[in-house]
């Protein structure tokens, strides 16, 4: 008897979830997560030993101001993006590259269900990883100039769920480019640090076209106004609401997952000798 889609996504998550946290990847990500906290580390010694606080220009800065700006410059412009990329776009084509596909597909459950298992377990993963370096540089920095953890915890709180839809949005759309090119991972960078980047700062309808476009919606925090991308940004400044946000970006997850899958059940793999 055939198992269903469903049941079969899960036998497929649990087998990949224990991959992806010992993978070589995993180590990748623990680094790239470690580096906001090893820098909110630095800014609290400073804080503490040399200025009492932390001063940007001679003002003095409040912790919910840094920690808002390594939220926009480190998580939503970099960390996320790059997940969404080295993880997303490997869902299938490192089983490819392994010559392990074969395997994955004679067993008897739908190839759909195989991309659908992997990125739950993509998604599991990175929240799993991200979301603890987050609430750590938090506490570090949010203290820093007598902030008040209890006021800025529900915007913590908001970060958090901001983050995990962020990656999902991101991963479903870079699954999607695993499936489809034969050199996702070139792809994947071009269109998350080249395409969105560049159509984010001019004006028109290409920046709806974009996830970061819809994400910063969702961002509780002002852009760092000394950014280089904030000023090109005030001048077509356009932030979509936060309703219409959530719901394009749903549709991203949905759509990104489906065609996804499709291209999978569609596809012939043929491995290379």
């Amino acid at each position: 008897m055939t198992p269903s889609f469903w049941s079969s996504s899960v036998r497929v998550f649990d087998l990949s979830l224990g991959q992806m946290l010992w993978s070589r990847r995993s180590v990748f990500l623990g680094v790239l997560t470690g580096g906001p906290v090893v820098l909110a580390i630095a800014l609290r010694v400073i804080s503490e030993l040399y200025t009492h606080g932390f001063r940007i220009n001679g003002a003095m800065t409040s912790g919910e101001a840094i920690f808002g700006a390594i939220i926009w410059m480190v998580y939503i412009w970099f960390i996320i993006p790059v997940l969404g990329v080295f993880y997303g776009t490997a869902l299938i084509a490192d089983e490819v590259e392994d010559k392990t596909i074969t395997y994955l597909f004679t067993r008897p459950i739908a190839r759909g269900a195989v991309l659908a298992g992997k990125f739950l377990a993509y998604l599991v993963c990175t929240v799993l990883l991200v979301l603890p370096s987050i609430v750590i540089v938090f506490f570090l920095i949010v203290p820093i100039s007598g902030g008040r953890i209890a006021s800025a915890f529900p915007a913590l709180v908001k970060d958090l769920g901001m983050v995990a839809i962020g990656l999902a949005a991101y991963g479903a759309v870079f699954a999607f480019v695993g499936t489809r090119f034969r050199r996702p991972l070139v792809a994947g960078l071009i269109f998350a640090f080249g395409w969105e980047k560049a159509v984010m700062a001019l004006p028109g309808y290409l920046k709806r076209l974009t996830v970061g476009y819809y994400m910063q919606a969702l961002v509780t925090h002002q852009m760092p106004e000394d950014s280089a991308m904030s000023i090109l940004m005030q001048v077509f400044r356009e932030t979509p609401g936060v309703w219409s946000s959530l719901f394009a970006l749903a549709v991203i997850v949905s759509v990104g997952v489906w065609l996804a899958g499709r291209t999978v059940e569609q596809r012939e793999y043929v491995l290379e000798q």
